[in-house]
This record gives structure tokens, C-alpha cells and sequence, in this order.
């Protein structure tokens, strides 16, 4: 998923063909839009064409395999007070 809006309620998914389609809150599976930050996220979904534009329907996401805890970047300052 490249990103979502979620008070515009879409955004655009990058095929793995690099096509970049657009996708709307109506498109995703059971109303599961995304919330917050999503780039990277990994979903499915098909493709369709509405009003001569094509996008991505029936999107959901995929469960990561193996999920990794999310680590706190260092600013790379270190001292005292």
C-alpha cells in the first residue's frame, strides 16, 4: 500500500506490476480501511474499472508471518543533563 487518507477516506495501492491504482473506504473487505499510518502494509485485492477508471476492490490486509516489534530509533545524542 503506498497510502490512504482517511478523511478523504482513499488513497493508492502499487500493484506488483507497478501499476499504481486507486482505492477508496468502500473498496476494502468488511469496512477495514486503514487507520493511521499504512505505507509498507501488505494487502490483497483485485481490480476493477469504474466509470473508465481503473481500482483496487476487495481489498484486505495480509497477517505478517512474522511480525517484528517496532524499535526506537537512537537520535544519537547521548550525555546527561
Amino acid at each position: 500500500m503506498i497510502w490512504f487518507h482517511e478523511a478523504r477516506g482513499s488513497g493508492f495501492l502499487l500493484s506488483d506490476d507497478g501499476e499504481r491504482l486507486p482505492v477508496e473506504r468502500d473498496c476494502f473487505v468488511n469496512g477495514e480501511a486503514p487507520i493511521g499510518r499504512c505505507n509498507g502494509l501488505a494487502v490483497t485485492f483485485g481490480v476493477a474499472e469504474r466509470d473508465g477508471v481503473r481500482l483496487a476492490v476487495d481489498v484486505s490486509f495480509v497477517e505478517a508471518l512474522n511480525p517484528r516489534r517496532a524499535r526506537r530509533r537512537s537520535s544519537g545524542m547521548r550525555g546527561g543533563s
